[in-house]
């Protein structure tokens, strides 16, 4: 559940450690959100401190649409449900002219083959995270390049 005290946590030990807010993304799920109306100005109030807003899991639920129209996102991550599917019954180059059009940077998650990778970098995915990729968890890769990255 998202709370706006963490904000109040987290900004000391940004000075402390002397790390940047664009460092800490947040990462937005439905299960995190009964209403994404209701959750705007705390994620708003993130926004304003610096840090990115992830929208995760995007096209599993019911809502995901309405968050890309109720709360103001810079990375549409897609599922990995997607990735699997792209040999077949694909929407995938639909989420992501979707995510192009309102000027979204884009995440594909759990991509296993080469051949994955190669079409979402065809397609303009930018960042990648997946076993193919051979990435520590928390690390995401550039798919222009190839370069491991800990966040876009």
């Amino acid at each position: 559940m998202l709370n706006d005290n963490i904000l109040q946590v987290i900004k000391p030990l940004l000075l402390k450690y002397q790390i940047k807010a664009e460092q800490i993304a947040l990462e937005i799920t439905e299960r995190g959100f009964a209403n994404p109306k209701v959750s705007a100005p705390i994620v708003a109030q993130y926004r304003e401190a610096g840090h990115p807003i992830y929208l995760d899991d995007f096209g599993t639920g019911y809502s995901s649409l309405s968050y890309l129209q109720d709360l103001d996102v810079d990375i549409l991550k897609i599922d990995k449900s997607f990735v699997d599917a792209l040999e077949y019954k694909n929407v995938t180059p639909y989420i992501i002219e979707m995510a192009k059009t309102l000027h979204l940077a884009t995440l594909a998650e759990g991509i296993e083959t080469a051949a994955q990778a190669a079409w979402l970098r065809e397609h303009g995915v930018a960042w990648g995270a997946g076993l193919a990729l051979q990435l520590k968890p928390c690390q995401n890769r550039l798919l222009s390049t190839g370069l491991p990255v800990t966040a876009p």
